[in-house]
């Protein structure tokens, strides 16, 4: 049986297995999720290069694409295996639709994860589902099936973009400019609270027209008068106020507290009096399902990372603000760049986060960093020692490498795709003179067997790509020759800053220890910081 985490916890890997070997039966009190299918679009955007090197630097950490392999057909088997029989019955019947295609394949991963994500639920829970057009029709189907038709509570309509005219490419349909976002709850009772969007200005001009000389307050007049009733112990009573006989919503004495505190006007002898409602004390007009009032981000918005799919911070807060209260846990098991855990942790709620790319959550480590400098919170998955990194480099030489990457902040050449790197594995970019951008050359090897050709192989390419700094990042320790070769590749000399070793070896033992590349000034600029939050209550930082 799983235990839930206790503090904040974000979690590389395939959240699959880290719903069911992590999190507890009804733990969770929101769950909110956004994930990707073929928008063919770039993912994990993370960095921008400077000095026109934009092009290498995409970041493209996994594909959105489906395709239907080994992996689909067994998610396919375990929910037909899972005992619940309306997700089973509903995934075949979509399978003998839609046949053995992408659209299938997403569908089978999405429905075992959501099966997962409706028992780690609470009874009060609600788990809000964020999708584009292209497979929202299925994906509803998917959480009638999962979640119990009768738990559906509102298709929300969220303009995630301006108005956009693609007829001169050809296109001959509607511009689509919306996203949707499915809201469903575990049982029939769950937490609520009410938001407002402010009034426009035709609607307080219309009703709120009415301004007090001495204050400028806008009020409206409301009617003070309640039906009789044909049970006098029910009606309301009546009585004379005012000089006007009425049946009134209140009893004479409270009416008369009302008319000494000047919340009752008459605004002719003989006249019925009414009530002054201010505007400044009326909580705006309550939510509904169609969200226009929250933009998108665009690139220039300080909030925006470079993250492609990136949300703006103020739609997560409305949702989680909507569905949870403080010090409920909040879990998002597609993370990303971390919208969610940095709205959670600014509404002082507890949060979970997982994602399958060391990338976005060495994205998410810094932003939250960046954003709450005392913040508490563990990370799971990525290696703590030297033992685990080994590990991680014999089960998977892809991630260890990225991984490796992230400790220094380096950017993944040409977005970490697997396949031929051309020597080169990752950039790091710095200023010497404080203006112009130069670059470093950086390599790793997770193998256990070294050899002095990579160092020679590595100052080649940084002859070949006119860097100034190459590094090689390794697993094992390196030769007392490959030491000496390094040494013999001589040093680039700094304007400002002196010099620095032209080739540089670094171990993963020297990571953990808190050694970096030796380099003049790093260039802040490919890195976006997020902002600052103002919060309280804030404890010591535990990474």
């Amino acid at each position: 049986m799983p235990t839930t985490p206790a503090v904040n916890t974000l979690f590389y890997g395939d959240n699959l297995d880290i719903l069911r070997a992590y999190i507890a039966d009804e733990s969770v009190d929101l769950v909110y999720l956004d994930p990707p299918f073929n928008s063919n679009a770039t993912y994990n955007v993370l960095f921008k290069a400077p000095g026109g090197e934009q092009s290498q630097a995409q970041i493209e950490a996994f594909e959105d694409t489906w395709h239907w392999n080994a992996r689909a057909a067994d998610a396919f088997d375990q929910v037909i295996k899972s005992g619940n029989t309306d997700a089973a019955e509903m995934l075949r019947a979509m399978r003998s639709f839609l046949k053995e295609n992408d659209m299938m394949a997403y569908l089978a991963m999405m429905a075992v994860r959501l099966i997962e994500l409706h028992r780690v639920l609470k009874p009060t829970g609600s788990l809000y589902l964020h999708c584009d057009p292209a497979a929202s029709h299925y994906l509803k189907i998917l959480l009638d099936a999962v979640f119990g038709a009768t738990h559906y509570r509102t298709e929300i309509s969220w303009r995630r973009q301006s108005a956009h005219n693609d007829a001169a490419q050809g296109r001959k349909q509607y511009g689509n400019v919306r996203d949707i976002i499915f809201f469903y709850t575990k049982m029939d009772e769950w937490e609520w609270n009410w938001q407002y969007t402010p009034y426009d200005d035709t609607y307080i001009n219309a009703f709120y027209r009415h301004v007090e000389p001495d204050t400028g307050r806008r009020y409206r007049l409301g009617d003070l008068t309640a039906p009789g009733g044909a049970n006098p112990k029910k009606r309301n009573p009546y009585y004379e106020f005012l000089g006007v006989a009425r049946y009134w919503r209140y009893s004479r004495e409270n009416m008369q507290k009302l008319y000494d505190q000047g919340r009752i006007v008459q605004t002719a002898p003989g006249r019925v009096p009414q009530y002054k409602r201010y505007l400044d004390e009326m909580s705006g007009v309550a939510l509904q399902n169609d969200w226009d009032d929250i933009l998108p981000l665009h690139g220039s918005d300080q909030e925006r990372l470079g993250y492609p799919t990136q949300k703006p911070l103020a739609l997560l807060e409305r949702i989680i603000s909507a569905s949870s209260n403080e010090g409920d846990l909040v879990l998002d098991p597609f993370c990303g760049c971390g919208t969610t855990v940095h709205a959670a942790q600014k509404l002082k709620r507890r949060w979970i986060g997982i994602d399958i790319t060391h990338l976005a959550i060495s994205l998410v480590k810094r932003r939250l960093i960046d954003a709450f400098p005392m913040a508490q919170f563990e990370i799971h998955g990525v290696p703590k020692d030297v033992g685990a990194a080994r590990e991680l480099a014999k089960a998977d030489p892809h991630q260890f490498q990225l991984w490796a990457l992230s400790m220094i902040e380096a950017q993944p050449y040409k977005g970490g795709k697997k396949g031929a790197d051309s020597g080169i594995d990752g950039l790091l970019y710095f200023k010497p003179d404080g203006k112009t951008t130069e670059k470093a050359i950086v390599e790793v090897k997770g193998g256990e067997n070294v050899s002095p050709q990579w160092v020679r192989a590595l100052g080649q390419v940084v002859g070949r790509e006119r860097a100034k700094v190459g590094v090689l990042l390794m697993m094992a320790e390196p030769t007392t020759t490959m030491k000496r070769e390094a040494f013999a590749q001589g040093f680039y000399q700094s304007p400002l800053h002196g010099k620095f070793e032209r080739l540089q070896i670094l171990t993963v033992e020297d990571l953990f220890d808190g050694k970096r590349p030796h380099l003049p000034w790093i260039d802040p600029s490919v890195f976006k910081k997020a902002r600052r939050e103002k919060t309280e209550h804030q404890t010591e930082l535990d990474v």
